[in-house]
């Protein structure tokens, strides 16, 4: 009988708990202040098995967004579903996304001042991220680079939210809906 499953299964476990560790420190002590030695200790392996798993700083920030982004965009299809309004529907997942963000420590010590910047470089170098914002925020019937364009500048105000808040809620959402939802109904139209 192999074994391969297992190895696969473990190393899945293994991810995710350095995932865990290098979150929590991302929480206490800022995004750019933690390294792979802060890392691995957090995580109780080896720097060598970090690096096995991970083959910088950078990538361990970027699984760790992946798969936060991940999380999110789920739990943002499942509030938008039954939402027909195209400019409805991009107002309320955008400002869902923006409140499960700043309602988790793990992540909106991503958006401290002086932390932005790794946050901003990612959510626009990532094609993860504009797939899953493509899938969430655009409307059909774009083409691909029309999509894509519009996933990384809707991601772009998300991020901007977040590193600079509006005066409250309530500002940040007539903002998207005088000035993104009619961008999103005209692209349906």
């Amino acid at each position: 009988m192999s074994r391969d499953w297992l190895s696969d299964d473990r190393a899945d476990l293994a991810a995710e708990r350095i995932l865990d560790a290098a979150a929590q420190l991302f929480a206490e002590r800022g995004v750019t202040s933690v390294g792979m030695g802060d890392i691995a200790k957090a995580a109780g392996c080896s720097r060598a098995t970090l690096y096995r798993y991970f083959d910088n700083r950078q990538a361990v920030r970027l699984a760790f967004v992946h798969r936060e982004t991940r999380r999110i965009a789920a739990r943002i299809d499942d509030r938008v579903l039954g939402i027909e309004d195209p400019g409805e529907r991009i107002v309320a997942a955008m400002t869902f996304a923006v409140a499960e963000v700043r309602a988790d420590p793990m992540l909106i010590a991503w958006f401290r001042p002086g932390e932005a910047g790794p946050a901003g470089r990612i959510s626009q170098d990532s094609d993860v991220i504009e797939s899953i914002a493509g899938g969430l925020f655009t409307p059909t019937g774009l083409t691909d680079p029309e999509r894509s364009r519009l996933a990384r500048w809707l991601t772009r105000i998300i991020v901007s939210l977040l590193a600079a808040p509006g005066r409250d809620e309530a500002d940040e959402r007539a903002m998207l809906e005088d000035f993104v939802a009619p961008v999103i109904t005209r692209a349906f139209a």
